[in-house]
């Protein structure tokens, strides 16, 4: 379905090491943290995480992973919008 690439290399003039996943889903889509020198790779592995997080890769990686009907995908995208909708009027209640 899709597999993970896991890249650690060093560039040999500006001895930058960088990290990279890509999760490949038919489009690749890339995560990337460069290290600067000294850093740790707990550090960037934490910032790599957060970055993983904002750029909603595990989302996506979770929608392909099963096939929906286009009626079912229907379905979802209608209760999605009435919970916005009723998110909205809340918010505007207050």
């Amino acid at each position: 379905m899709f597999s993970h690439q896991f890249d650690c290399a060093c560039h040999k003039g500006s001895k930058l090491e960088y990290v990279r996943l890509g999760l490949i889903l038919g489009v690749m889509s890339l995560a990337e943290v460069r290290l600067q020198e000294g850093e740790s790779i707990e550090n960037a592995l934490r910032r790599f995480k957060r970055k993983v997080q904002t750029e909603d890769i595990i989302k996506e990686v979770k929608r392909h992973s099963f096939y929906l009907k286009p009626g079912a995908k229907r379905r979802v995208k209608q209760a999605l919008a009435r919970k916005r909708a009723r998110k909205k009027l809340r918010k505007d209640a207050d």
